[in-house]
């Protein structure tokens, strides 16, 4: 199921959208049972702006849609926000860039800085699914297909199109987180 709605890239873009399309956020058919007949049921709230500093716009609204044949419950998240996960793409991003370049942990600028094991924790989700992830960016960006190994394919990832188009463009074909 398409989980990510791509082109929203921050919380107050998906806050508007919310507002003017919230279309954009039906699934196209119930990731349970497959019908495409799914009516908004309002929404829940996530603690989704992480940012240091700054005004919070928490608690974050996410549109619930409910099936009319099974009458189970799903939603769809601008790209913003990550699916499962407490911290945002570019937080991701930045620590497994550091990783792949083999840099110590620097928590600059940031206050919500992820714990090691956290961190650990995307590396080796990255690690784990690499193959399969690769095997779908490469079909779909053939930029992606020189990349030798797995440092090489990831960095070029990082420059080219970043964590969140990826993982967007993932969503299309498979689930992720």
């Amino acid at each position: 199921m398409e989980r990510i709605v791509a082109g929203i890239h921050t919380i107050e873009q998906h806050l508007e959208a919310i507002k003017e399309t919230p279309e954009a956020y039906r699934p196209p058919r119930c990731p349970h049972c497959g019908l495409k007949i799914l009516w908004q049921h309002g929404h829940y709230e996530r603690k989704a702006d992480r940012r240091p500093g700054q005004f919070s716009l928490n608690p974050v609204p996410i549109c619930r849609y409910c099936c009319s044949g099974c009458r189970r419950t799903c939603s769809r998240l601008p790209a913003c926000i990550a699916p499962r996960r407490w911290h945002d793409w570019s937080v991701q991003q930045a620590h497994l860039e550091r990783q792949l370049n083999e840099r110590p942990d620097s928590h600059g600028a940031h206050c919500a800085v992820p714990d090691r094991r956290t961190a650990g924790r995307w590396w080796n989700w990255l690690q784990k699914n690499s193959v399969l992830f690769e095997f779908h960016l490469r079909a779909r960006c053939a930029d992606l297909g020189r990349a030798a190994d797995f440092g090489a394919f990831w960095r070029r990832v990082f420059e080219s199109m970043g964590l969140v188009q990826a993982m967007a463009l993932l969503d299309q074909q498979i689930s992720v987180p």
